[in-house]
């Protein structure tokens, strides 16, 4: 989560310099109903697409997967859903991703609600 968050900072850095024009004064995230939006759709964007890939790029440096049960792809529909319990997880101080500490596969409220894996590569 930590290389994927430098990466996801540097997206945020650009979108706001997309975004600079279009707002005025004092325009910030989560004060600004449109920046925040905008915002959340740039880390959707990235995560979801990565995901369907199978990896962010720093699940890349550590050689993980995400997969379904069956070890398939997944399919958009569940990258958001993914996305969307993930934001919740860690808005309520990360409860649904310390849950993998008590799930025998270890899995977060993201991947029970999407019903996916995380696998190691070798």
């Amino acid at each position: 989560m930590l290389y994927d968050g430098v990466i996801l900072l540097g997206l945020l850095m650009l979108a706001s310099a997309i975004a600079l024009p279009f707002g005025g004064e004092g325009k910030m995230a989560f004060q600004d109903f449109w920046i925040t939006l905008w915002f959340i759709i740039v880390c959707a964007a990235y995560l979801t697409t990565s995901w369907r890939a199978g990896m962010t790029l720093g699940m890349r440096a550590w050689r993980v997967r995400l997969v379904n049960p069956d070890g398939g792809l997944i399919p958009w529909s569940k990258c958001l859903l993914r996305f969307l319990v993930g934001t919740i997880s860690l808005a309520i101080f990360g409860l649904g991703v310390f849950w993998a500490l008590y799930d025998s596969q270890r899995r977060g409220w993201h991947d029970l609600a999407a019903n996916t894996l995380l696998i190691r590569l070798d």
